[in-house]
């Protein structure tokens, strides 16, 4: 199975998803961006600002998920931010095709914590440097996509949770994986 972790930057996806991998049993992190990076090595693809416009990355998500699993078995912990409904819809309906079951969560907390929380992500911050600005610019991007959001995912509001206690919150939702 696949424990799909949404929501806008800031919101506690990665420390979420390294909580995680302790409480489910056989759970490893597969984090898409790498994808993503990958992809951008590519000369021929048109720039964008965001690598998941690019059709083929939410194709080898997909397809990479499948080898994954296939491989490894277990659950995948996805932590990645999706806020255009077409991109999950395309993800979730490969992933079903396969017959890999999608527990979506979206991890959402107020204007002002999601703030707080990127402006004081000083890791990030000193690494990529332009990322505290992108982060800051999407939070109108995720506030947009909220109502499909919350159509399409259990919404678990981290603003006053710890990262272990959001991470139980989902280990004590999802069915436990099967042998």
């Amino acid at each position: 199975m696949i424990i799909w972790l949404n929501g806008t930057f800031g919101a506690g996806k990665t420390t979420t998803a390294n909580e995680l991998v302790g409480l489910v049993p056989d759970a490893t992190i597969f984090d898409t961006e790498q994808v993503g990076y990958m992809l951008g090595h590519v000369e021929k693809l048109p720039r964008v600002d965001d690598f998941q416009h690019w059709p083929p990355w939410r194709h080898l998500v997909v397809e990479s998920a499948a080898q994954l699993l296939g491989y490894i078995g277990g659950t995948l912990v996805v932590p990645q931010t999706v806020l255009v409904e077409q991109y999950w819809t395309e993800i979730r309906s490969g992933l079903e095709k396969y017959g890999i079951p999608v527990h979506h969560f979206v991890l959402h907390g107020d204007p002002d914590t999601l703030t707080e929380r990127i402006e004081s992500d000083g890791e990030t911050n000193t690494r990529f440097p332009k990322a505290r600005q992108w982060r800051l610019d999407h939070r109108a991007a995720y506030l947009d996509a909220l109502p499909w959001l919350t159509r399409e995912g259990k919404v678990v509001d981290t603003a006053r949770l710890s990262p272990s206690q959001v991470a139980r919150l989902v280990a004590d939702t999802v069915p436990a994986p099967s042998p």
